[in-house]
């Protein structure tokens, strides 16, 4: 289970993102996740996902 503090869960996707999970897809199926509800909650924070680094900047 992901945090719910947004913050937290930056750090924690990220790490997840680079150390285990090939691509955001994976990470969510992975990780049991709302892929929607991620994207959403980062995005409050002014992050998007970048494909190509495989992490929210």
């Amino acid at each position: 289970m992901l945090p719910k503090d947004p913050v937290i869960l930056l750090s924690v996707v990220n790490t997840k993102l680079r150390d285990f999970y090939s691509d955001l897809d994976d990470l969510c199926a992975g990780e049991d996740a709302n892929q929607t509800t991620l994207l959403e909650t980062l995005a409050d924070l002014n992050y998007r996902y970048d494909a190509a680094h495989n992490q929210f900047v």
